[in-house]
């Protein structure tokens, strides 16, 4: 199981352990941190337990939370993204075609796919503009992540019984502009760290009429150009104090471990899923707030 192994990240990422391992140059970001970070991102960004959570709680563990490093290994959370992006690039790549073949007018299918993803993205990002910074201010904290990944778990445990996820066989051809602007307007929640934009965009989904399997190939597809769009304006914004802080080697060696390990957990979870269901992933959830919780009980966090 890819999830279960997260857990244990949390508990090994310490200050203790990173301290083992030999820094690179100047930078105070350690290739064995750089390589925790790459798994914890690649492993959690397509599957619906949060990465964003996830990194913050590791960051913290890490000790990498402090106020010379804090905006530099924030950027970093983000521009890690890129390996997981590439992964669904790759995995991907025959629908992303016929959706750039649909664009210029050469399948029919492609075209409606990509407008679905384009109007739920709008929706998604004007929100995201509009109450991004009240949610960073808020509820950036392991008390309130660790509250959705038990809330969000609960929800996937309850609906996975209820035969939610098992209600519909459409597939993405039949997603309308409507439908997609009612899964992009659900995807903002996920910017409180915790919920998991790939969790609440399956169940946004699957809620309008689609199928599991085609929810979750529209989570991919919505997150690709999701995370594009965060990666490249966090990017702008603090790539240059990024490279500052943390130079160049252990940044990239987190985003190709980022990289591999999001191709194998991506290609993990639809096999799961098939045979299955979504179930297992509220268990985790619910796990994993819990530790949050014991943590930041007895001041690890």
């Amino acid at each position: 199981m890819l999830t279960i192994p997260i857990g244990l990240l949390l508990l090994s990422a310490s200050p203790v352990a990173a301290q083992t391992t030999t820094q690179v140059g100047d930078t105070t970001l350690t290739v064995l941190e750089a390589i925790i970070l790459g798994l914890v991102e690649g492993i959690t960004e397509y599957l619906p337990v949060s990465s964003t959570g996830h990194l913050l709680v590791t960051n913290n563990l890490l000790g990498l939370e402090e106020p010379g490093v804090k905006e530099a290994i924030e950027t970093y959370a983000i521009c890690i993204q890129l390996g997981a992006i590439i992964a669904v690039l790759f995995l991907y790549w025959g629908r992303i075609r016929q959706m750039l073949d649909g664009l210029i007018g050469r399948d029919d299918e492609g075209r409606r796919v990509l407008i679905a993803v384009l109007i739920s993205f709008f929706f998604t990002g004007v929100i995201g503009l509009t109450l991004g910074e009240w949610f960073e201010d808020n509820l950036f904290g392991v008390g309130p992540i660790a509250a959705a990944w038990i809330v969000g778990g609960i929800a996937i445990i309850v609906l996975s019984r209820t035969g939610f996820f098992d209600r519909t066989t459409a597939e993405l051809v039949a997603l309308t502009p409507q439908k997609a602007a009612i899964i992009g307007v659900l995807q903002a929640v996920a910017m409180w760290p915790g919920v998991s934009r790939s969790m609440i965009t399956i169940f946004a989904a699957v809620l309008v009429g689609l199928s599991l399997r085609a929810a979750v190939e529209f989570s991919f597809l919505l997150g690709l150009i999701t995370l594009t769009a965060a990666t490249m304006l966090v990017g702008y914004r603090g790539g240059g104090e990024l490279v500052d802080t943390f130079g160049y080697v252990t940044p990239l060696i987190g985003l190709v471990v980022a990289f591999v390990s999001a191709m194998a957990a991506v290609k993990w979870m639809v096999a799961w899923l098939n045979d299955r269901g979504f179930e297992l992933f509220g268990w985790y959830r619910v796990a994993v707030g819990v530790l949050a919780l014991v943590l930041l009980a007895v001041g690890a966090v």
